[in-house]
Protein backbone atom coordinates (compact mmCIF):
# COMPACT_ATOMS: atom_id res chain seq x y z
CA UNK A 1 0.00 0.00 0.00
CA UNK A 2 1.05 3.47 -0.29
CA UNK A 3 2.05 5.54 2.52
CA UNK A 4 4.44 8.43 3.51
CA UNK A 5 6.77 6.90 5.98
CA UNK A 6 9.50 8.29 8.41
CA UNK A 7 12.97 6.68 9.05
CA UNK A 8 14.32 9.19 11.51
CA UNK A 9 13.33 12.79 12.98
CA UNK A 10 13.76 15.99 11.62
CA UNK A 11 12.45 18.59 9.06
CA UNK A 12 9.25 18.36 6.64
CA UNK A 13 11.57 16.49 4.21
CA UNK A 14 12.45 13.49 6.13
CA UNK A 15 9.07 12.05 4.10
CA UNK A 16 9.58 9.04 1.99
CA UNK A 17 7.08 7.76 -0.11
CA UNK A 18 6.90 4.36 0.05
CA UNK A 19 5.26 0.99 -0.84
CA UNK A 20 4.82 -0.76 2.56
CA UNK A 21 2.61 -4.07 3.80
CA UNK A 22 -1.25 -3.94 4.41
CA UNK A 23 -1.54 -4.32 8.09
CA UNK A 24 -3.91 -6.88 9.66
CA UNK A 25 -6.54 -6.18 12.19
CA UNK A 26 -6.19 -8.11 15.43
CA UNK A 27 -8.78 -8.94 17.87
CA UNK A 28 -10.74 -5.99 18.38
CA UNK A 29 -9.31 -4.12 15.63
CA UNK A 30 -10.85 -2.67 12.29
CA UNK A 31 -8.41 -2.35 9.06
CA UNK A 32 -9.75 1.11 7.39
CA UNK A 33 -9.22 2.45 4.15
CA UNK A 34 -8.20 5.88 4.60
CA UNK A 35 -10.02 7.98 2.30
CA UNK A 36 -8.59 11.45 3.68
CA UNK A 37 -6.47 12.39 7.06
CA UNK A 38 -6.14 15.57 8.86
CA UNK A 39 -3.49 16.86 10.07
CA UNK A 40 -2.51 18.43 13.57
CA UNK A 41 0.33 20.56 15.00
CA UNK A 42 1.14 17.46 17.53
CA UNK A 43 2.22 15.32 13.82
CA UNK A 44 4.91 18.08 13.60
CA UNK A 45 6.11 17.98 17.14
CA UNK A 46 6.53 13.61 16.48
CA UNK A 47 8.34 14.38 13.10
CA UNK A 48 10.70 17.06 14.67
CA UNK A 49 11.57 15.45 17.83
CA UNK A 50 9.22 11.96 18.69
CA UNK A 51 10.95 9.87 20.85
CA UNK A 52 8.57 10.52 23.29
CA UNK A 53 5.74 8.69 21.41
CA UNK A 54 7.80 5.49 21.46
CA UNK A 55 7.34 5.28 17.62
CA UNK A 56 9.31 2.48 16.21
CA UNK A 57 11.14 3.08 12.68
CA UNK A 58 9.57 2.75 9.79
CA UNK A 59 6.60 4.72 11.13
CA UNK A 60 4.14 6.06 9.59
CA UNK A 61 2.34 9.85 11.32
CA UNK A 62 -0.95 11.03 11.21
CA UNK A 63 -3.44 11.18 14.15
CA UNK A 64 -7.55 11.86 11.99
CA UNK A 65 -8.33 9.59 10.08
CA UNK A 66 -11.77 8.81 8.13
CA UNK A 67 -12.56 6.28 6.04
CA UNK A 68 -14.12 2.97 5.30
CA UNK A 69 -14.08 -0.48 7.27
CA UNK A 70 -12.18 -3.29 5.01
CA UNK A 71 -12.26 -5.68 7.72
CA UNK A 72 -12.90 -6.55 11.03
CA UNK A 73 -10.57 -8.41 13.50
CA UNK A 74 -11.76 -11.25 15.90
CA UNK A 75 -14.25 -10.42 18.06
CA UNK A 76 -15.63 -7.30 16.28
CA UNK A 77 -19.48 -6.74 16.28
CA UNK A 78 -20.48 -3.19 16.40
CA UNK A 79 -19.37 -2.64 12.99
CA UNK A 80 -19.57 -4.04 9.14
CA UNK A 81 -17.11 -3.77 6.31
CA UNK A 82 -18.13 -1.04 4.56
CA UNK A 83 -19.09 1.24 7.48
CA UNK A 84 -17.47 4.93 7.09
CA UNK A 85 -16.03 5.96 9.99
CA UNK A 86 -14.03 8.89 11.48
CA UNK A 87 -11.38 8.71 14.39
CA UNK A 88 -8.13 9.56 15.89
CA UNK A 89 -5.64 7.22 16.25
CA UNK A 90 -3.50 6.22 19.17
CA UNK A 91 0.06 8.11 19.55
CA UNK A 92 2.08 6.08 21.93
CA UNK A 93 3.75 3.48 20.33
CA UNK A 94 1.96 3.04 17.07
CA UNK A 95 3.09 3.13 13.72
CA UNK A 96 0.42 3.00 12.00
CA UNK A 97 -0.83 6.01 11.85
CA UNK A 98 -3.44 7.91 8.73
CA UNK A 99 -0.26 8.95 5.75
CA UNK A 100 -1.27 5.46 4.57
CA UNK A 101 -4.06 3.89 2.33
CA UNK A 102 -5.07 1.36 4.97
CA UNK A 103 -4.77 1.80 8.85
CA UNK A 104 -5.78 -0.29 11.90
CA UNK A 105 -7.09 0.72 15.09
CA UNK A 106 -9.14 -0.73 17.95
CA UNK A 107 -12.90 -0.69 17.21
CA UNK A 108 -13.44 1.09 20.52
CA UNK A 109 -12.13 4.24 19.64
CA UNK A 110 -13.55 4.22 16.22
CA UNK A 111 -17.31 6.23 15.27
CA UNK A 112 -19.78 6.24 12.63
CA UNK A 113 -18.99 9.27 10.54
CA UNK A 114 -21.62 11.91 9.91
CA UNK A 115 -23.51 10.85 6.99
CA UNK A 116 -24.00 14.51 6.18
CA UNK A 117 -20.36 15.01 6.05
CA UNK A 118 -17.87 14.47 3.48
CA UNK A 119 -14.50 12.53 3.97
CA UNK A 120 -12.87 15.45 3.88
CA UNK A 121 -14.42 17.42 6.10
CA UNK A 122 -15.11 14.54 8.89
CA UNK A 123 -11.06 14.10 8.78
CA UNK A 124 -10.50 17.36 9.73
CA UNK A 125 -12.83 16.85 13.41
CA UNK A 126 -11.69 13.73 15.73
CA UNK A 127 -8.23 15.18 17.39
CA UNK A 128 -8.91 19.17 17.65
CA UNK A 129 -12.81 18.42 18.16
CA UNK A 130 -12.31 15.69 20.40
CA UNK A 131 -9.86 17.79 22.35
CA UNK A 132 -12.55 20.68 21.96
CA UNK A 133 -15.22 18.34 23.53
CA UNK A 134 -13.57 17.33 26.24
CA UNK A 135 -12.89 20.53 28.00
CA UNK A 136 -15.78 22.34 26.82
CA UNK A 137 -18.38 20.06 27.14
CA UNK A 138 -17.10 16.96 29.66
CA UNK A 139 -14.56 19.02 32.01
CA UNK A 140 -15.78 22.59 31.95
CA UNK A 141 -19.33 21.90 31.98
CA UNK A 142 -20.12 25.17 30.25
CA UNK A 143 -24.49 25.90 30.81
CA UNK A 144 -26.43 28.12 29.10
CA UNK A 145 -26.31 31.70 29.96
CA UNK A 146 -22.48 31.78 30.82
CA UNK A 147 -19.25 33.85 29.52
CA UNK A 148 -16.66 31.06 28.32
CA UNK A 149 -12.91 32.25 28.00
CA UNK A 150 -11.07 30.83 24.46
CA UNK A 151 -7.88 31.51 24.03
CA UNK A 152 -6.47 30.75 20.34
CA UNK A 153 -9.77 30.68 18.81
CA UNK A 154 -8.71 31.02 15.83
CA UNK A 155 -6.61 27.38 16.16
CA UNK A 156 -8.00 24.22 15.25
CA UNK A 157 -8.95 23.20 18.62
CA UNK A 158 -9.94 26.87 19.37
CA UNK A 159 -12.38 26.89 16.19
CA UNK A 160 -14.26 23.92 17.27
CA UNK A 161 -14.60 25.23 20.94
CA UNK A 162 -16.30 28.76 20.13
CA UNK A 163 -18.81 26.74 18.14
CA UNK A 164 -19.23 23.85 21.14
CA UNK A 165 -19.52 26.51 24.00
CA UNK A 166 -22.17 28.46 21.97
CA UNK A 167 -24.03 25.47 20.76
CA UNK A 168 -24.18 25.25 24.88
CA UNK A 169 -25.85 28.88 25.06
CA UNK A 170 -22.27 30.70 26.39
CA UNK A 171 -21.38 33.94 25.53
CA UNK A 172 -17.99 33.65 24.20
CA UNK A 173 -14.84 36.14 24.54
CA UNK A 174 -12.06 34.52 22.16
CA UNK A 175 -8.28 35.38 21.41
CA UNK A 176 -6.86 35.44 18.45
CA UNK A 177 -4.73 38.27 16.27
CA UNK A 178 -6.59 41.04 14.49
CA UNK A 179 -6.53 39.38 11.52
CA UNK A 180 -8.35 36.72 12.74
CA UNK A 181 -11.11 38.36 14.19
CA UNK A 182 -14.02 38.07 11.82
CA UNK A 183 -13.35 34.57 11.15
CA UNK A 184 -13.49 33.78 15.42
CA UNK A 185 -16.78 36.04 15.36
CA UNK A 186 -18.34 33.98 12.34
CA UNK A 187 -17.67 30.95 14.12
CA UNK A 188 -20.03 32.29 17.43
CA UNK A 189 -17.55 34.49 19.29
CA UNK A 190 -19.40 37.85 20.64
CA UNK A 191 -15.86 39.51 21.71
CA UNK A 192 -12.89 39.27 19.95
CA UNK A 193 -9.65 40.40 21.88
CA UNK A 194 -6.33 40.51 20.01
CA UNK A 195 -4.34 38.70 22.58
CA UNK A 196 -0.87 41.00 21.52
CA UNK A 197 -2.50 44.20 23.18
CA UNK A 198 -0.65 44.85 26.32
CA UNK A 199 -4.32 45.45 28.27
CA UNK A 200 -5.78 42.26 27.02
CA UNK A 201 -6.72 41.31 30.71
CA UNK A 202 -8.24 44.58 31.09
CA UNK A 203 -10.38 44.00 28.00
CA UNK A 204 -11.37 40.89 29.09
CA UNK A 205 -12.50 42.17 32.50
CA UNK A 206 -13.94 45.27 30.74
CA UNK A 207 -16.36 42.89 28.21
CA UNK A 208 -17.30 41.56 31.61
CA UNK A 209 -18.56 44.74 33.41
CA UNK A 210 -15.57 43.28 35.53
CA UNK A 211 -16.93 39.94 36.50
CA UNK A 212 -14.38 38.07 35.41
CA UNK A 213 -15.64 34.91 33.04
CA UNK A 214 -16.89 32.07 34.47
CA UNK A 215 -14.84 29.85 32.40
CA UNK A 216 -11.88 29.60 30.18
CA UNK A 217 -9.98 27.71 28.38
CA UNK A 218 -6.52 28.13 27.21
CA UNK A 219 -5.83 25.66 23.41
CA UNK A 220 -2.59 27.75 22.71
CA UNK A 221 -0.40 27.33 25.58
CA UNK A 222 1.24 30.01 28.09
CA UNK A 223 -2.04 31.49 29.00
CA UNK A 224 -3.28 29.93 32.49
CA UNK A 225 -1.99 32.27 34.73
CA UNK A 226 -4.12 35.27 32.70
CA UNK A 227 -6.69 33.06 32.98
CA UNK A 228 -6.51 33.23 37.06
CA UNK A 229 -6.89 36.83 36.94
CA UNK A 230 -9.74 37.26 34.11
CA UNK A 231 -11.86 34.32 35.41
CA UNK A 232 -14.28 34.48 38.32
CA UNK A 233 -14.06 32.89 41.87
CA UNK A 234 -15.06 29.81 42.12
CA UNK A 235 -15.11 29.46 37.79
CA UNK A 236 -13.30 26.57 35.86
CA UNK A 237 -10.23 26.67 33.76
CA UNK A 238 -9.00 23.98 31.14
CA UNK A 239 -6.04 23.94 29.30
CA UNK A 240 -4.48 21.03 26.67
CA UNK A 241 -0.98 22.44 27.42
CA UNK A 242 1.24 22.55 30.96
CA UNK A 243 0.87 25.43 33.12
CA UNK A 244 3.20 27.82 34.26
CA UNK A 245 3.47 31.63 35.20
CA UNK A 246 1.47 32.98 38.61
CA UNK A 247 -0.96 30.43 39.67
CA UNK A 248 -1.50 31.93 43.09
CA UNK A 249 -4.97 33.30 42.12
CA UNK A 250 -6.04 30.08 41.36
CA UNK A 251 -5.59 29.25 45.00
CA UNK A 252 -6.76 32.48 46.51
CA UNK A 253 -9.98 32.80 44.31
CA UNK A 254 -11.00 28.97 44.50
CA UNK A 255 -10.60 28.52 40.69
CA UNK A 256 -11.21 24.59 39.89
CA UNK A 257 -8.18 23.54 37.03
CA UNK A 258 -8.69 20.97 34.66
CA UNK A 259 -5.32 19.39 32.48
CA UNK A 260 -7.05 18.11 29.32
CA UNK A 261 -5.16 15.35 27.84
CA UNK A 262 -7.05 13.41 24.70
CA UNK A 263 -7.70 10.18 25.18
CA UNK A 264 -8.98 8.16 22.19
CA UNK A 265 -12.95 6.62 22.70
CA UNK A 266 -15.51 6.38 20.23
CA UNK A 267 -18.41 7.49 22.65
CA UNK A 268 -16.93 10.76 22.52
CA UNK A 269 -17.43 10.87 18.77
CA UNK A 270 -20.62 9.84 18.81
CA UNK A 271 -21.28 12.28 21.15
CA UNK A 272 -20.06 15.74 18.92
CA UNK A 273 -21.93 13.98 15.92
CA UNK A 274 -24.96 15.43 16.09
CA UNK A 275 -23.69 18.94 15.94
CA UNK A 276 -22.15 18.43 13.10
CA UNK A 277 -25.11 16.33 11.60
CA UNK A 278 -27.26 19.57 12.47
CA UNK A 279 -25.41 22.14 11.01
CA UNK A 280 -24.54 23.56 14.89
CA UNK A 281 -20.79 22.93 14.27
CA UNK A 282 -18.58 22.87 10.52
CA UNK A 283 -15.07 22.44 9.71
CA UNK A 284 -12.29 25.28 8.99
CA UNK A 285 -10.84 23.97 6.17
CA UNK A 286 -7.57 26.22 4.99
CA UNK A 287 -6.08 23.18 1.84
CA UNK A 288 -6.58 20.00 0.63
CA UNK A 289 -3.71 18.48 -0.59
CA UNK A 290 -2.65 15.00 -2.55
CA UNK A 291 -1.30 12.77 0.47
CA UNK A 292 1.94 12.61 -1.68
CA UNK A 293 2.59 16.77 -0.65
CA UNK A 294 2.38 15.76 3.14
CA UNK A 295 5.62 17.77 3.37
CA UNK A 296 3.65 21.06 1.87
CA UNK A 297 0.76 20.30 5.56
CA UNK A 298 4.00 20.40 7.57
CA UNK A 299 5.99 23.48 6.76
CA UNK A 300 2.07 25.31 7.74
CA UNK A 301 2.21 23.70 10.84
CA UNK A 302 5.88 24.41 11.50
CA UNK A 303 4.98 27.78 10.42
CA UNK A 304 2.29 27.72 13.29
CA UNK A 305 0.46 30.26 11.05
CA UNK A 306 -2.57 29.65 8.93
CA UNK A 307 -6.39 29.48 9.54
CA UNK A 308 -8.44 25.99 9.60
CA UNK A 309 -6.89 22.64 9.34
CA UNK A 310 -4.98 20.80 6.11
CA UNK A 311 -6.63 18.12 4.99
CA UNK A 312 -4.74 14.87 2.96
CA UNK A 313 -6.75 13.48 -0.11
CA UNK A 314 -5.72 10.00 0.06
CA UNK A 315 -8.04 7.72 -1.26
CA UNK A 316 -11.53 8.42 -3.20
Amino acid sequence: MRAMVITRFGGPDVFEHREIERPAPGPGEVLVRVIASGTNPVDAKIRQAGSWAQIPFPAVLGYDVSGVIEALGPGVSEFKSGDEVFYTPEIFGNPHGSYAEYTIASASIVAPKPANLSHVDAAGIPLAGGTAWEAIVRRLNVRPGETVLIHGGAGGVGSFAIQFAKAAGARIIATASKANHSSVQELGADVAVDYRDVDVAERILGATNGHGVDASFDTAGGNVSLSTLVTRPFGRIATILPPDGDLSALYTKNQTLFGTFLTREGARLREMAPLFERGQAKVVIDAVLPLEEVSKAHERLDSGHGRGKVILQVGQ
